[in-house]
């Protein structure tokens, strides 16, 4: 049994007409279809566009030809908008077999039942085979779940694909330049080109230009804050923040995981991490983070996602978390795991065409468009080596733009050997982007040589950038001592600030992990001389946790 069965959508005015008809059809076909019917021409119509836009599929459309709302004819008409392929019957009287044939041409009817067909064995379901028959060789299922429509260069659409594809949220990208389908859920809702980029979702919802936290709060993330004092609430969701996450739930702590965007920081959107501790195959960012999510989730964390954290105010021994939106949570302790972003290339124009060819970051969501393309990647580091890896399986070319001799000095020996046996990559040394061309979209770079200073131009269908990293703390207005690029300074390294002595009131020194602030932890890349290793975040992340365990022993 089809656990998603195609429907056979009957509709007549006449009440005693349509449960016959229905009788028969369920009779030979419940088993394989699912049958719906209507007295009300409108009714069917409302009822096609929430199957539409839940991704469910009609096979027949079996129509009586005179009602008061509309002819058939019309009905079969309007019907096709939604389900072109769905095969189309008439039911009519002796007297209509007219109209019923000049529709044939119309509407490309499929065949036309006169009224009565009994007995049905006879004169309705060898009809009705053959032409479920026919439609089940035509027959593709159609994707159930979150529809993305939009401009396949917009920022706007890059976003909501990022976000969705960062939180692990199955989706169709329908660009509407390429797909028939596109147009077809625009013109059956009544939105237009102006509307986009239009979501869809699973239950037949539809939000035109939304906002992130329009779709989260539609597909089902939790913005929402349980309890009214936690033990630990880790700022933060990548691997230092999961790793968190997973030994403060085990280990009995409430705790709460505030993250701005999507799982898995910078290593989640690695396409293959392959020296971390027992994949020897290596394993994806996503997929370590959908593990480590299932994992903290399964033990008691409580995730809220997109949410971003404006401010730390600290107030009778707790600490209170402010939100985006001005909600206050009530913690004992913190830790802070916002890693890195990529640092912004100031060059001319790429401002212009970020999210519309030019992305920070692994962006694996656009990988597929880059099938058969021109594309360069700017950075020396291990997510520029595992980001140009991976796009090679879809690119023509892909060019590594860097500033040095060659990559020795900054990527791990095991991705230069790959790189080196890939013969669509090419290492462009001692090369900058001096400006990013285009009109709607990404399509040349000017490149210079930073010797002999000579430019050339190249056409560019897509830029990935990773090019070094800033910590994510201009957020930080608490006394909480930061080094002079914006790292968290932790443990003994404290010290050394003259300012130290006039933040920290405790008696003992601060734990290892631990800022300027009693109780207020960093791990991961965002602390200063962090190790910017995976496994050093999730080793770190796992080990402020026992130092949290120490501060509340001592505060109770």
């Amino acid at each position: 049994m089809n656990h998603n069965p195609p429907f056979i959508l009957c509709i007549d005015d006449d009440a005693q007409v349509l449960r016959a008809i229905v009788r028969d059809l369920k009779h030979q076909y419940r088993d394989n279809y699912k049958i719906i019917s209507t007295t009300v021409v409108s009714e069917a119509l409302e009822s096609l566009l929430e199957l539409k836009n839940k991704g469910e599929t009609v096979a027949m459309f079996i129509s009586d030809q005179r009602m008061p709302e509309m002819e058939g004819v019309e009905f079969l008409e309007k019907a096709m908008e939604f389900y072109p392929d769905a095969r189309r019957v008439l039911l009519t009287a002796y007297s209509d077999t007219d109209a019923a044939i000049r529709a044939i041409n119309s509407v490309q009817l499929d065949y036309y039942l006169v009224k009565p067909w009994s007995p049905p064995e006879e004169k309705l379901y060898p009809i009705i085979d053959d032409l479920l028959g026919n439609w089940q060789a035509i027959y593709r299922p159609d994707f159930k779940g979150i529809k993305v429509l939009g401009y396949q260069f917009s920022p706007k659409s890059h976003a909501i694909k990022d976000f969705l594809a960062g939180n692990l949220i199955p989706y169709q990208w329908l660009d509407v330049q390429a797909s028939e389908e596109a147009a077809r859920l625009l013109n059956v809702n009544n939105l237009s080109i102006k509307d986009l980029p239009v979501v869809i979702f699973d239950d037949g919802g539809c939000l035109s230009c939304p906002s992130i936290i329009d779709i989260a709060r539609k597909a089902g993330l939790n913005p929402q804050v349980k309890l009214d004092v936690y033990d630990v609430v880790i700022i933060g969701a990548g691997p230092a923040g999961l790793a968190a996450g997973v030994y403060g739930a085990s280990e009995g702590l409430k705790t709460l995981l505030i993250e701005k965007r999507a799982p898995g920081g910078q290593a989640g959107t690695s396409s293959r991490i392959e020296n971390y501790l027992g994949f020897p195959s290596g394993l994806s960012g996503a997929e370590l983070t959908r593990r480590a999510i299932a994992q903290a989730t399964r033990l008691g964390t409580e995730f809220i996602t997109p949410q971003s954290v404006k401010d730390i105010k600290q107030k009778d021994g707790y600490k209170k978390i402010v939100l985006e939106d001005g909600t206050e949570i009530n913690t004992r302790s913190v830790i802070i795991t916002t890693g890195v972003d990529y640092r912004q290339l100031e060059t001319k124009g790429v401002s212009d065409f970020t999210g519309a060819g030019i992305y920070y970051g692994a962006a694996t969501t656009e990988a597929a468009a880059c099938k058969d393309k021109e594309v360069y990647v700017v950075g020396g580091g291990n997510s520029a080596g595992q980001a140009a890896m991976y796009l090679s399986k879809f690119a023509k070319n892909i060019y590594i733009i860097i500033r040095r001799e060659d990559l020795t000095s900054t990527m791990s020996a095991y991705l230069i050997e790959q790189i080196a046996g890939t013969p669509n990559i090419t290492v462009l040394p001692k090369t900058e982007i001096a400006e990013a061309m285009g009109e709607e979209k990404l399509q040349q770079l000017c490149l210079c040589n930073i010797d002999t200073k000579e430019r050339r131009q190249v056409n560019a269908d897509a830029l990935y950038i990773f090019i070094g990293a800033k910590p994510f703390t201009d957020w930080i207005e608490l006394d909480i001592i930061k080094d002079d690029k914006g790292f968290i300074e932790t443990g003994r390294d404290l010290k050394s600030y003259d300012s130290f002595n006039k933040v920290w009131k405790q008696d003992r020194d601060p734990y290892l992990l631990e800022t300027s602030c009693p109780g207020i932890f960093a791990a991961g890349d965002v602390r200063a001389h962090a190790m910017n290793r995976v496994a050093a975040a999730v080793g770190e992340g796992s080990m402020a946790i026992s130092f949290v365990h120490k501060y509340l022993a001592e505060v109770k």
